[in-house]
């Protein structure tokens, strides 16, 4: 079977819609940056989506997009964060593409949040050492979720010519 998508996982700054976007530029497919395509969508930023439903709510329309992009052909899909991490939307991915695991340690994630501009709801109002102490814990947690990944890569050291290499293998 040809992949017809690939799907990246990791922990928020692992650059999945920075990579993203090079893949799909790379390989003539479409990018989607799934915390867009929900905006998009439902007509709200990802913050107002968690203070009027709270994550469950958040994490229900995440499924429901998830299932929607995964039909779609030729794409690379950014998934958010957790998204691997509820329903069975690790299954979803992997049974309809090629899942590949962004693999950053904390301190790197750490490194990285702290020249990111983008407003993230889950580690808001939080710095230094304790910004750093909820990433390792929280991708402690997530770690067994992202390790269902198809494949996992070492995101600080691989090039973009190696994820296009490793997509045209799987």
């Amino acid at each position: 079977m040809k992949t017809e998508r690939v799907y990246l996982i990791g922990f928020m700054g692992s650059g999945k819609s920075t990579l993203g976007r090079w893949l799909a530029e790379a390989m003539e497919w479409s990018f989607i940056d799934l915390d867009h395509f929900i905006e998009n969508k439902y007509h709200k930023t990802i913050p107002q989506i968690f203070e009027e439903y709270g994550e469950d709510g958040f994490r229900e329309m995440e499924a429901s997009c998830l299932k929607e992009v995964s039909a779609f052909e030729k794409v690379i899909v950014g998934a958010g964060g957790g998204t691997p991490c509820f329903f069975n939307n690790m299954d979803i991915m992997n049974d309809t593409g090629l899942s590949i695991y962004l693999q950053l340690t904390p301190q790197v994630i750490y490194d990285r949040l702290q020249t990111s501009k983008s407003k993230r709801p889950l580690i808001a109002g939080k710095a230094g050492d304790e910004l750093l102490d909820f990433i390792a814990a929280k991708l402690s947690e997530r770690e067994g979720f992202y390790k269902q990944a198809i494949l996992s890569a070492d995101a600080e050291n691989w090039q973009v010519e190696d994820y296009i290499s490793a997509i045209e293998k799987a």
